[in-house]
């Protein structure tokens, strides 16, 4: 025997959608949830041990390496007794004397300072010297904007 057909000939299809208004919801209540618990939790302290003779860690103050309008480079900072020194230095004796300074004190930092007249150019190309000869902790020394 043949199906029975409706008489109109149509018949009733699967639908593929989903309701996703649930879903919205549920996520709606997490996000709420979790904006009023944020400020509540509050970052976890670490109560480290203590030693007898524990040393504390010296941090070296920075090289400053300033380039000049006229391209001219010069180093200034302090010692290991403490004492400010500043040398007017070419591309050459500047890498000298970083590898001097590093030699001293090998986690001490390269900061590179220049006007806003001083071409980027000459900047960046005093920062890849010191970073292809070897200098680990080059960065650029910025002034903090006052409202």
């Amino acid at each position: 025997m043949a199906a029975i057909q409706r008489r109109g000939g149509s018949r009733r299809r699967a639908s593929a959608d989903i309701n996703v208004v649930p879903y919205i919801d549920v996520m709606l209540v997490l996000l709420v949830i979790f904006m009023v618990a944020a400020p509540i939790v509050s970052p976890a302290t670490v109560d480290l041990p203590t030693v007898a003779n524990a040393t504390p860690q010296q941090k070296a103050p920075p090289i400053v390496v300033t380039v000049h309008e006229s391209g001219q480079l010069t180093a200034r900072g302090k010692d290991s007794a403490g004492n400010a020194f500043e040398r007017k230095l070419d591309k050459q004796g500047l890498l000298d004397f970083v590898h001097q300074r590093q030699n001293e004190n090998p986690d001490q930092p390269v900061v590179i300072a220049a006007d806003r007249a001083v071409k980027y150019e000459a900047v960046l190309d005093v920062m890849s010297i010191l970073k292809a000869d070897g200098v680990k902790r080059v960065g650029l020394m910025v002034k903090s904007k006052t409202s």
